[in-house]
């Protein structure tokens, strides 16, 4: 008897631990949001779009089951909050928004020079939002440009911009990864402030969401990513491009890969090499009780381009390629310092570098670290080496004599 009573007590103890279908949901009731846009109203209100899959028209094809319909779906609503604005939605959409698979949330520049930090805690709070999702910067257009566009190569054009920015980072170099999570890290941060990417409506724009764009091998507007928006504070503050948005991504040891155009004799844009694989260390030091920063780079790559009559068997003159190579990555990367250094925005997290190495000081000039950023002394020791000349050693313009 007593135990039959131990098995049955153990039973109803165990009972709590079978409910395991209380939160399902079916997927017919659910709407995918795979991009979420954001702008500003004449109105101050926050204008939401939801660009939702239509899984039946996302696969085409023999045998795929796919229909011939538009791959999404857009939905806009507005409201004096994030959370009132997404609720309003229901009114126009027949699905529960689901937010797990949100994969670009995408900021007008409106709302990012004042109201940004009105958008986060929406963002962070939500346990069915994940952090990991790209966050960018719609530039000289509204954030519903982007999200409304179509897209030929990729049937979902939020994969068009996850994509491309993976695609400027590893080949590029001028773009890398920001997430929500790293957005958040950086602002919350005393020695760091935060970037993110700009994301720009190409072409026509009215014709960026009909079903036409996608009926032709060149279309009439396209997205491409940008330049960097750099914060202060959770505020806009301006936008890098081109070589200083590189030394950006550089400085953060994230460049994977970039073309350096260097001269050779004559010839302003002889050379082209590319690196393959680079380290970047940041380091600082105290002068008299000033920090000054020290940035290592060692990099090695391959010629990609040789246009003049030079010869690359000759490891002389591939030891003359390495330092002017150094030479034009070191001006990269003092022009992106002082790029931020005129917004005084510490992008770079210098602030953190100062912090961890000497926390009494810190303490004593981190209230006036924008003023400090503005005028720290930064050195750059690079090491290039170049690995590799293709197949070919000597250009077939030694050959023309040209």
């Amino acid at each position: 008897m007593k135990k039959g009573l131990i098995i049955l007590t153990m039973l109803f103890m165990l009972m709590p631990l079978l409910s395991g279908c209380w939160n399902q949901k079916e997927l017919t009731d659910l709407a995918f949001v795979m991009a979420l846009g954001i702008d500003k109203g004449k109105d101050k209100k926050f204008k939401l779009s939801f660009q939702l899959v239509n899984p039946g028209n996302v696969t085409t094809g023999q045998g795929s089951g796919g229909g011939q319909g538009l791959p999404i779906a857009v939905y806009r609503s507005t409201g004096d909050t994030i959370t009132e604005a997404a609720r309003n939605a229901t009114r126009k959409v027949s699905r529960r928004l689901y937010y797990a698979h949100t994969n670009v949330v995408v900021i007008s520049e409106k709302i990012a020079k004042k109201d940004l930090l009105y958008i986060l805690d929406a963002l962070d709070r939500d346990p069915e939002f994940r952090t990991t999702t790209e966050m960018v910067i719609a530039r000289g257009c509204t954030a519903e440009d982007i999200v409304t566009t179509l897209t030929i190569l990729d049937r979902l054009p939020v994969n068009k911009i996850t994509k491309q920015l993976k695609a400027s980072q590893a080949m590029l170099g001028e773009n890398m990864s920001v997430t929500v999570d790293d957005y958040l890290s950086a602002l919350v941060s005393k020695g760091k402030q935060p970037f993110l990417n700009g994301y720009s409506l190409i072409g026509i724009k009215s014709k960026a969401r009909k079903a036409e764009n996608l009926q032709k091998t060149t279309t009439d507007a396209f997205l491409s990513s940008n330049g960097l928006a750099i914060f202060h504070d959770g505020n806009f503050r301006g936008w890098v491009d081109d070589d200083k948005a590189r030394g950006i991504v550089w400085i953060q040891n994230e460049l994977k890969s970039t073309d350096i155009v260097i001269p050779w004799k004559e010839k302003k844009k002889a050379l082209v090499v590319a690196p393959i694989r680079s380290i970047t260390k940041v380091s600082v030091h105290f002068v008299n009780q000033k920090p000054e920063i020290d940035i290592a780079i060692n990099s090695e790559g391959w010629i990609s381009e040789a246009n003049t009559v030079i010869d690359l068997n000759n490891p002389v003159i591939i030891e003359k390629i390495d330092k002017l190579v150094e030479k034009e990555i070191s001006r990269q990367i003092l022009d992106s310092v002082h790029a931020a250094q005129k917004l005084k925005c510490d992008i770079f997290g210098f602030g953190d570098k100062v912090h961890i190495t000497n926390p009494i000081l810190w303490k004593k000039i981190q209230g006036n670290w924008d003023e400090e950023f503005a005028s720290l002394k930064v050195n750059v020791t690079t090491d290039f080496y170049v690995r590799r000349e293709g197949i070919r050693t000597l250009p077939f313009w030694s050959s023309m004599g040209k």
